[in-house]
């Protein structure tokens, strides 16, 4: 490990029915993994699924896998004959009428967990991942993790996975993390996914249609196979009995890694360690401050993301510009972090601060590209815009941690606003005089939120005055404790 590389930690914490995993870099939280027995993700789990329904209009399948709605199967995610590990080619689409056909019985993968109203991502191109490498049963060739720079290092992976794939059918990717590994252990973990692979055809030749034919593993374990890197230097759990499973892992399959865990046995709950609690929760705010006086907007909407940068109460050292360029400077790396803790994903437009110097607008986006790369998503951030946006998609698998941990609101139906007092009342108003031409009574009992009463007898006195003229009707108002802000009944008396 280099003196530039940031010390991790990783965190796990156990409660009945829930885990939740952190990544702790320097001490600060980079990213959150939350799993729910109730709602475990889907991603990388194996169905053997059943063809409803063909849409050649989009290209796409419908697939029964057993969940309460139907997957979905582009074209493109189907495995055809002599095309590589799925590669991509100039040569045309099929048309998918020829590939799948209704009732069908197929092997698929899950790529996207369901998000919102949208079923599952599938795909025919299996992966099976393990700690050095990832095999592909229907692929070809290998690939080498853009991660591992090394020229040399990459040759040197290559030319002992081809000696290894020689009794192999299919493809492999080497992952980062076997940057340094040598033949024997990289032969044990193909060794592992072929036996694996094996198990799984068997399982989907026994199976029924649209039932589950492979679990990925628990989120602890995950964690050990995917996140744990040269930097980690130790993996705190506060459960006895999940650090017993994790180490059992550890010792048959990451030897390596087994002195790193440790059992979390303080009274001080672990997600109290460096504020990491309250790091979730600033999380779910719509406004981030930044340490200079800045801060950030984020809003997410089903279509995109965008990010405000605001200079706030900074007013800096030595003039404008020189304020513009340190306040986004301090948002190009919060911003890196906060899409990593966030999980956010899709398109993803940031405003930064109108900066004039060239050669202040390349170091921020420099900066912000260095504090990305170390994020997992795969991503890509194009060039700053004419209109001075930059605009950048990072891969959506996994809800965001607002729709894991928020519901919309019941209030305000997940518009974040509500009516004013005052529009309210124009709206009591016109109820009145629409019920005064219709209906014969003698007086209006009005019945609103506090805040709408409040208002009817300060600021719209006079106006209810002129509606009472207007009518020739007395109206009496009463607040109702349990009426939301925009809700009110008008009650003939």
């Amino acid at each position: 490990m280099t003196d530039e590389s940031p010390r991790e930690e990783i965190l796990i914490n156990v409660t009945p029915r829930e885990i939740r995993a952190a990544l702790l870099e320097n001490g600060v939280l980079q990213e959150v993994h939350i799993e729910r027995e109730a709602r475990r993700g889907l991603i990388s789990n194996i169905y053997k699924g059943s063809v409803t329904r063909v849409l050649p209009g989009m290209q796409a399948a419908f697939i029964d896998i057993g969940l309460d709605r139907t997957a979905f199967l582009h074209v493109s995610d189907i495995v055809r004959r002599g095309e590589a590990d799925g590669a991509e080619s100039d040569e045309p689409l099929p048309d998918i009428r020829g590939l799948v056909h209704e009732g069908d019985e197929i092997l698929v993968q899950v790529v996207k967990d369901p998000l919102g109203t949208k079923g599952a991502r599938l795909t025919t191109f299996i992966t099976l991942p393990s700690r050095f490498l990832v095999y592909l049963p229907a692929g070809s060739g290998i690939g080498i993790s853009s991660r591992i720079e090394d020229e040399t290092e990459r040759n040197r992976l290559r030319g002992l996975l081809e000696g290894l794939q020689e009794k192999l059918a299919g493809g492999l990717i080497v992952r980062t993390a076997a940057d340094g590994i040598g033949e024997t252990t990289l032969a044990s973990d193909l060794e592992f996914l072929q036996k694996l692979w094996a198990a799984i055809q068997l399982e989907c030749s026994k199976a029924p249609a649209k039932s589950l034919v492979h679990e990925d593993l628990s989120l602890p374990i995950r964690m050990l196979r995917d996140m744990v890197s040269g930097d980690v230097e130790r993996i705190l759990v506060d459960s006895k009995e999940y650090l017993d499973k994790m180490q059992s892992f550890a010792k048959r399959f990451l030897p390596e890694i087994e002195t790193m865990l440790e059992l979390y046995a303080r009274r001080r709950p672990i997600f109290d360690l460096h504020g990491t609690e309250d790091e979730i929760h600033k999380a779910l705010e719509r406004n981030i401050p930044l340490k200079s006086g800045g801060y950030l907007i984020f809003d997410q909407t089903e279509a995109m993301t965008t990010i405000d940068v605001n200079t706030g109460g900074y007013v800096g050292y030595r003039n404008l510009e020189d304020t513009i360029y340190r306040t986004n400077l301090e948002a190009a790396v919060a911003i890196a972090r906060q899409l990593r803790l966030r999980n956010l994903g899709g398109i993803i437009i940031i405003d930064f601060i109108d900066m004039e110097e060239p050669e202040h607008r390349d170091r921020v986006m420099e900066l912000f590209q260095q504090s990305m790369a170390r994020d997992h998503a795969k991503h890509q951030i194009m060039p700053v815009s004419p209109l001075g946006l930059v605009e950048m998609t990072r891969k959506r698998t996994r809800e965001s941690l607002q729709h894991v941990l928020c519901e919309d609101c019941s209030y305000c139906g997940g518009k974040g606003f509500v009516m004013k007092p005052e529009t309210v009342c124009f709206e009591i108003f016109r109820e009145i005089i629409r019920q005064q031409r219709q209906f014969s009574f003698a007086e209006v009992l009005v019945l609103a939120h506090q805040n709408v009463i409040e208002f009817l007898l300060d600021e719209d006195a006079r106006a209810l005055g002129e509606i009472e003229s207007h009518t020739g009707k007395r109206i009496r108002l009463q607040p109702e404790s349990l009426y939301l802000q925009d809700q009110f009944d008008v009650v003939l008396v």
